[in-house]
């Protein structure tokens, strides 16, 4: 495991117990059917009496942090995983990034006249920096899950959508992870020769005779792909724990609360 795994991780347990400390008492999810959080929500500073969990079906405020915070940083680092290695956006044909679309009319250009290695080389350029940055990724989504509040986790889970949790994390780190992303990708699009590519691809491209020159802000566009692609993985991460696709819900608690949820 990556060092930013490791301190990602160590962080997250860190957060999970402050959590449990935080949250034992005056909170108990609505019973079946109701979609309305009771109790203490951190608001209005009002109480209601919990209930325990085990005779009434019913999770406590700490089990639905903990177990949507668990799920959360369950996809992201599964997909940081999967994403950060060689070929993990190349090779993988959900997220893969293909040449800028208002650019494919070059691409289809010089394949035409037998330069489809230099195309292929400037995608596989991209795709590098793309699998160097989303290592990032990890500290931007700790910050974000330490900002989460009581009523985010109730909504995430009473939303009825796949991809609530996925959706938060765009909410809350979209802008972080593309300033964060951004010096990343250009400094692997150096290295990977990602501009020596473009140049030389528009280059050829601007010598035939075919029309307007192609402009693209690439560092921008790389930036953008890769933050798709992590967050198509987080999302499809989060469907298999929501439908406990081959026993991803792989904690007590991760199988307690969206056991509960299922029967809503």
């Amino acid at each position: 495991m990556k060092l930013a795994h490791i301190l990602a991780a160590g962080s997250l347990a860190l957060l999970f117990s402050s959590c449990d400390t935080l949250n034992q008492g005056g909170f108990t999810l609505p019973p079946q059917g109701t979609g309305t959080a009771t109790g203490n929500t951190g608001g209005s500073g009002s109480t209601q009496t919990q209930t325990p969990s085990s005779s009434t079906g019913s999770i406590t405020q700490a089990e639905a942090n903990t177990g949507i915070k668990q799920a959360l940083n369950s996809g992201l680092q599964q997909s940081i995983q999967t994403l950060s290695v060689k070929d993990g956006f190349l090779g993988d044909a959900a997220v893969k990034i293909l040449m800028p679309k208002e650019a494919q009319q070059v691409e289809s250009a010089l394949r035409a006249v037998g330069m489809g290695k230099l195309c292929d080389q400037f995608i596989m350029s991209m795709n590098r920096a793309a699998e160097t940055a989303v290592k990032e990724a990890s500290t931007v989504f700790v910050n974000s899950l330490a900002k989460m509040t009581v009523n985010d986790a109730f909504n995430i889970l009473l939303s009825g959508q796949q991809d609530a949790a996925t959706n938060f994390f765009k909410r809350t780190t979209s802008s972080e992870l593309t300033s964060r992303f951004s010096p990343i990708v250009q400094s692997a699009m150096g290295k990977n020769n990602v501009s020596t590519y473009w140049t030389q691809l528009t280059s050829a491209y601007n010598n035939l005779p075919l029309g307007n020159k192609i402009e693209t802000d690439l560092n921008a566009y790389v930036t953008q792909k890769a933050i798709d692609g992590l967050f198509l993985k987080v999302a499809d991460q989060e469907l298999k724990i929501r439908k406990n696709i081959g026993g991803a819900r792989n904690s007590g608690i991760l199988d307690k609360v969206f056991g509960w949820v299922d029967k809503q």
